[in-house]
């Protein structure tokens, strides 16, 4: 057990989330289940909680997804286009010219595998914010 190990306390501030980042790498490698392997698992939920607050990564909004999908994943408009029913369908989609439905959100998370919960996002559309209908 390492007995210089401060106390364990709130993540305030950056200086605070150095300090814990040192405890972390001075536990490393403590056995689970140890006085120290729980240390490491207290102050691992503490620095996580605090960079999400400090630095929340927010998720991409529908559109942004899809292109994703598109461009990563080997997808492609024209395929877009048969899940929504049409190719002009699908463009209009990703101008954002026309929204997302329920629907179009049920047959693309299906068949893409994409989270839903992604595609249920407002988005901007055509200079105004959209709500997923």
């Amino acid at each position: 057990m390492l007995e210089d190990v401060v106390e364990i306390r709130p993540i305030r501030s950056d200086e605070d989330h150095a300090a814990a980042l040192a405890q972390i790498e001075r536990l490393w490698n403590a056995p689970e289940g140890s006085q120290d392997g729980d240390r490491l698992d207290v102050l691992t939920t503490l620095v996580e909680a605090y960079e999400a607050r400090r630095w929340p990564i927010e998720a991409p909004d529908p559109i942004d997804v899809l292109r994703h999908a598109i461009e990563e994943q080997g997808r492609s408009q024209i395929e877009l286009g048969e899940i929504l029913g049409s190719r002009p369908r699908a463009s209009e989609v990703l101008a954002r010219k026309r929204a997302l439905t329920v629907d179009m959100i049920h047959k693309i998370s299906t068949r893409w595998h994409i989270p839903a919960e992604l595609l249920v996002k407002p988005y901007h559309l055509s200079g105004k914010l959209q709500e997923t209908v």
